[in-house]
């Protein structure tokens, strides 16, 4: 009996998304919880997966399969599964977690649920569920019957509890059997931001719309993001104008974010945007017009020209 977690991470570190999974993975009360990390072995965190309640991770090493391959992931999870009697298979809300799980529905044939909140067994095929439906904006109850359940954690809504006491752990490095037709879709990425962290786990993010007025307006946010340790996102109007790639988006069809901090520079805060960002812990939004809806869900605002905010916010960061 066990638990599969696909584990992501950020640089050395298992992401903060991913933590709240296993968190939630943990309290499905299987005697076994697995970690699935994509990584080299000298790489993996086992000290901070052991303190969530991992008892043993495999390592998918990147001379098994190099860079990130959705359909390769999910055939790997699919031959985990097997291999270990799993019950379920989850991985965080993100991007990637999402991407991979869906496909190994594909692959298997059963059912998945996305963002959930809450995941219950009754010691048989059927799991109860609670999850985010309409971005958020309602709850799904829910049954998921099928003899291995799969879902992601929603990951704004599931809290980062660390084990009462660290597992014993074991590692375990496997080498997935794979079609060539698992290969063919790869994807690149080029790290973004300061040290890396991707928009969905980092803890700050500095965000841009509208009123940074074009492409080279985005220098000062860049640099303020650098000094915080964070990332620069951005609202739709943003990527529909082509100033910012896609993958920076903070919104309902973007990225929904989960920060310690927000700062929305100049973006009024339309629904959709709100709905990916609602899950920071404290949003300071800056913006000329003191009626901008996004002023509503902000803790605190600026009212003034970003363009004079951001560099006086830089220097006096510079100066401390």
């Amino acid at each position: 009996m066990t638990v599969l977690c696909l584990v992501e991470l950020d640089g050395a570190d298992p992401a903060d998304a991913s933590l709240r999974a296993l968190t939630l993975g943990r309290a499905l009360g299987d005697p076994s919880l697995a970690a699935v990390v994509f990584a080299d072995p000298a790489a993996v965190p086992a000290a901070a997966l052991a303190g969530y309640g991992v008892t043993g991770v495999y390592v998918i090493e990147p001379g098994s399969l190099e860079g990130y391959a959705p359909q390769a992931w999910a055939r790997t999870l699919a031959g985990l599964a097997t291999e270990t009697g799993a019950t379920a298979v989850l991985a965080a809300g993100t991007d990637r977690g999402q991407e991979v799980l869906a496909h190994l529905g594909a692959i298997t044939g059963l059912p998945m649920a996305a963002n959930c909140t809450l995941v219950t067994g009754d010691g048989g095929t059927a799991h109860r569920l609670v999850r985010h439906r309409w971005a958020g904006l309602l709850l799904e109850d829910a049954v998921l019957d099928a003899p291995v359940a799969l879902f992601t954690v929603a990951t704004d809504a599931v809290p980062d509890v660390p084990a009462e006491t660290p597992a014993d752990l074991q590692v375990h490095v496997h080498k997935p059997e794979l079609a060539g037709a698992d290969l063919i879709v790869r994807a690149i990425e080029s790290p973004a931001g300061a040290g890396g962290a991707s928009l969905a786990t980092a803890r700050v993010v500095v965000g841009g719309g509208r009123g940074v007025g074009g492409p080279d307006g985005f220098a000062p946010l860049e640099e303020l993001a650098g000094l915080l340790g964070g990332v620069v996102g951005v609202s739709r109007v943003v990527t529909s104008e082509g100033w910012r790639p896609h993958t920076q988006q903070v919104g309902q069809t973007g990225t929904k974010i989960t920060p310690e901090l927000y700062l929305a520079c100049g973006i009024s805060g339309a629904i959709q945007h709100i709905a990916g960002c609602a899950g920071a812990k404290h949003i300071i939004a800056i913006n000329t017009d003191p009626g901008a809806p996004i002023l509503a869900h902000a803790d605190y605002a600026v009212i003034g020209d970003l363009h004079q905010v951001i560099p006086a916010l830089v220097s006096a960061l510079r100066a401390r």
